[in-house]
């Protein structure tokens, strides 16, 4: 089949999300993926509840398509074999604290003497350099200090614990992604690897986008509710009769006007477009006390027959049986192993291309399973 990296070679000393998040959608595009974990130290991820095939399922999602080898990184023979391979690798990926892999020995210089060719990406909290580099964090940690939280949320309320690790992956794992396949293309004119710095927390501040440029800008500073994404105007989430919402995003003038139309409020179009604290409060209350009138499938029975930017909110579990899911095979059926007959459903990669495939081929391993690598 026709791979999109097939042929490049990783490397994966990370552990838990970021790291295994990001290898996992290489080898999904075809790259042959090699996870290094010490056998007395066992990924944590292998240990979360629930699990399935007696491993954890997070473990079985992050980790498939990809060869576990067990080694003991204090083992200086194991420092030699590595060495010893890695001029037949493209890529290294490490999670470590700053630090670890060159007491180790395996750091970019030491690596890139023997392999000039690779590409050596590191993914800690708060990068290799700077006062925090030495800290432990996670995901709650880098929205705090990325200015995420800060404008998140309700006014007068604590920032939302959210449902996902949003600066793990858009901030560590896709950046890391990006980076990686474009010291890839690059190494296409140089002939030569580079070492990578991803910092979550660095990671994590452009998806600020527009409200950092708002406030570097033209100095508006966010907070929460105080813009017209963020909660500040009719932008927003509504209660139903059961205690369900709907998501309403009818921002431009045809969608806002037909939802004033379909609820039978003309003060959406009187006040729904200004952009006054007071004017949207009273736009905000009049869409609320509709939508509490009726259950999410009766406005779902409305709805579907309108584009105007209205959703349900729904449960993770609905999302992942939904017409929609279905259609864009959000899922799918990942054998157990190779050529197994057993399967475990998991998350598809959502990236679809005109030629190229995704492969499944198994889930995660266990530990130190491929001896060949």
């Amino acid at each position: 089949m026709n791979f999109a990296l097939d042929g490049l070679k990783v490397l994966d000393f990370s552990t838990l999300l970021p790291g295994p998040f990001a290898s996992m959608y290489l080898a999904d595009m075809g790259a042959t993926v090699v996870h290094i974990e010490s056998p007395n130290r066992p990924d944590l991820l292998r240990l979360m509840p629930p699990f399935n095939y007696g491993q954890a399922v997070s473990h079985n999602y992050l980790n498939r398509n990809k060869q576990s080898v067990a080694l003991d990184l204090k083992d200086p023979k194991n420092i030699n074999l590595i060495k010893s391979k890695i001029s037949d690798y493209d890529i290294v990926i490490e999670q470590f604290r700053p630090g670890v892999m060159q007491r180790l020995g395996l750091d970019y210089a030491e690596l890139s003497e023997i392999n000039p060719r690779l590409i050596y990406c590191s993914i800690t909290g708060y990068g290799q350099t700077g006062p925090y580099k030495d800290k432990a964090g996670h995901d709650i940690n880098y929205l705090a200090l990325s200015g995420i939280a800060g404008h998140s949320g309700r006014v007068g309320e604590r920032p939302p614990a959210l449902g996902i690790q949003i600066a793990d992956i858009a901030g560590g794992s896709m950046h890391a992604m990006v980076a990686i396949l474009a010291a890839v293309i690059e190494r296409h004119k140089s002939g030569r690897g580079q070492y990578i710095d991803i910092s979550i927390t660095d990671c994590a501040v452009p998806l600020n986008n527009m409200a950092a440029a708002a406030s570097l800008a033209a100095k508006q500073q966010a907070r929460p509710e105080s813009s017209h994404l963020n909660g500040g105007t009719f932008y927003d989430y509504y209660e139903t009769l059961d205690q369900r919402y709907l998501a309403i995003g009818s921002l431009e003038p045809q969608f806002l006007s037909g939802l004033a139309q379909i609820l039978d409020l003309p003060i959406l179009i009187e006040k729904g477009l200004t952009y006054q604290l007071k004017d949207q409060a009273i736009v905000k209350q009049a869409i609320q006390d509709k939508i509490k009138t009726k259950s999410l499938q009766d406005w779902q029975d409305i709805f579907q027959h309108h584009d105007v930017c209205v959703e349900p909110v729904l449960r993770l579990e609905e999302a992942l049986h939904s017409e929609l899911a279905q259609e864009r095979d959000w899922t799918v059926q990942v054998p157990r192993r190779e050529n197994s007959s057993e399967f475990e459903q998991q998350l598809a990669c959502p990236i679809k291309f005109s030629r190229s495939k995704i492969r499944y081929e198994f889930i995660g391993q266990n530990l130190g399973e491929s001896d060949d690598w």
